[in-house]
């Protein structure tokens, strides 16, 4: 059965992060995906204390998300934590507004950029690529979309599909999955809450309780080079009710 995986980023209004990872695993997840604000600034000390709290609760960490600017300017940092803690897929997971192209070629070339961050974390062995949200399906002058310029630019990053955020960018997941199932190496398995509902969770739904059509997705998803599928939803008022109702949902796909 394929496992689910759990993106801390989705706990950071309850913390502490020790009592997050008791949750989490007690919930009956196995993974968790990392994010910058839980290691980017750690020293070797604190990242094996915090790897040894994912040992004490049986979990593991293969997939990370990792800032731009750590993965530019502080590449030892960046394989310093993936070394302690574990992880084999590194993703760089967003781009501020005020730092975006704006044009077909702007985004080939951040592909390129991409390119060539990727190098040193390839030649260490690692899974790199890029984590999508929205903006990246919305149709420039010529036509085209950011992600199909940036994944031209880039041409050996993997990518780690955020289906809901595809949903949400207007684009249709099942052709985006289709034309690049050879690039998916991880997806973020997050729903959509129905129109007007949800407001006071930016309209994002525990897994298996909104619109986004899971069961056939994950048939399409099965048949692409994913190997971790990782819940998320951004900004949930009860984590409890995520963890259990969402992998409760995804069992049955």
């Amino acid at each position: 059965m394929t496992k689910l995986g759990f993106q801390l980023y989705c706990a950071r209004n309850f913390p502490p992060l020790a009592d997050v990872l008791k949750k989490v695993a007690q919930a009956g997840y196995t993974e968790v995906e990392g994010y910058g604000g839980i290691y980017a600034n750690l020293d070797e000390l604190s990242l094996k204390t915090l790897k040894g709290d994912l040992d004490a609760n049986g979990l593991t960490m293969p997939t990370g998300h990792f800032g731009i600017d750590l993965l530019e300017k502080e590449p030892e940092q960046a394989l310093l934590i993936a070394r302690t803690l574990g992880v084999e897929a590194i993703y760089c997971p967003h781009l501020l507004a005020d730092q975006r192209p704006t044009d077909a070629a702007g985004w080939f070339a951040f592909g390129q950029r991409l390119q060539n961050v990727g190098k040193r974390y390839w030649d260490a062995g690692y899974t790199f690529g890029w984590h999508n949200h929205d903006f990246e399906f919305k149709t420039l002058s010529d036509g085209s979309t950011p992600q199909e310029q940036l994944l031209a630019g880039g041409p050996d990053l993997a990518w780690e599909a955020d289906i809901a955020w595809v949903i949400r960018g207007g684009a249709d997941p099942f052709a985006w999955i289709e034309s690049y199932a050879k690039r998916i190496t991880a997806v973020h398995v997050k729903d959509i809450a129905p129109a007007g509902e949800n407001a006071d969770e930016d309209g994002w739904a525990d897994v298996g309780h909104g619109t986004v059509p899971w069961k056939d997705l994950m048939a399409a998803l099965k048949k692409t080079s994913a190997k971790h599928y990782v819940l998320e939803h951004d900004n949930p008022k009860d984590l409890d009710r995520l963890l259990t109702r969402s992998i409760a949902s995804f069992k049955t796909y």
